[in-house]
């Protein structure tokens, strides 16, 4: 291989999954302006794993769902595996988080009136994939649900909601995976193994990790920690993991 091809190749290698430069969100009304995010800058390799922490307020949910396009930034650049989300319109920006995102939120947002098995296949619908339902049947297997798929949400426990919940960010294997407080609703006995499984499926697969948490423990977990205060990052330090 030339020398050429060869730098072309690692470059593509190399490139990060998430770049954010100069971002800011600003919400405005006619009688106030508040900056919830200024002057954001980050990047995160594939594969990598990422805690962002900090006090209430101080930014950690919006970063995280502008990271998945669910919002638009007031100013500054977001690149997704390379595409600006700014350049894009919103069914392409749909069309993008559908292929390389998976989102685990706080309060879980399963489909009540579906099964733990229908809202796992959910994102391969959205993509068109049809007959993938081994596929998510296997995920609810290996997250200790094999015998509850045919429940709805309210005959599941929270940490049951989880695994879902989990399952369903992940059965189309995203290059990110972006988890809003996974544990923070649930007790420590039930948090164990959703925290092994997040890391797990970051090692096995490759997907990068980043989590919005409160708690320490599961921040010391991530190779980088991030910590936020009034909309900015204050620091960031990287753990021996």
């Amino acid at each position: 291989m030339s020398s050429a091809r060869l730098e072309s190749s690692t470059a593509a290698v190399k490139r990060p999954i998430l770049e954010i430069q100069a971002l800011q969100k600003i919400y405005r009304n006619p009688q106030h302006e508040l900056t919830v995010l200024n002057d954001i800058n980050l990047t995160l390799e594939a594969g990598d794993t990422l805690a962002i922490t900090g006090p209430s307020g101080s930014g950690k949910t919006t970063l995280l769902g502008l990271c998945a396009g669910l919002d638009d930034a007031t100013s500054g650049s977001l690149k997704l595996d390379g595409q600006a989300f700014e350049n894009l319109s919103q069914d392409a920006r749909a069309a993008l988080r559908n292929r390389l995102v998976g989102f685990v939120f706080q309060n879980f947002q399963l489909i009540p009136t579906l099964t733990a098995l229908e809202n796992v296949l959910v994102p391969l619908e959205l993509r068109g994939e049809t007959g993938r339902q081994k596929v998510a049947e296997a995920l609810l297997h290996e997250v200790g649900l094999g015998k509850r798929m045919g429940h709805y949400p309210a005959q599941l426990s929270g940490g049951e909601q989880q695994r879902v919940a989990l399952a369903r960010a992940f059965v189309h294997r995203p290059k990110i995976l972006l988890a809003d407080e996974p544990t923070g609703n649930l007790d420590a006995a039930t948090s164990a193994p959703i925290v092994e499984m997040l890391f797990r499926l970051n090692r096995e697969a490759g997907t990068a990790l980043v989590i919005v948490t409160h708690d320490p423990g599961l921040a010391a977990k991530a190779r980088r920690v991030v910590k936020m205060e009034g909309g900015k990052i204050i620091a960031e330090e990287e753990n021996a993991v």
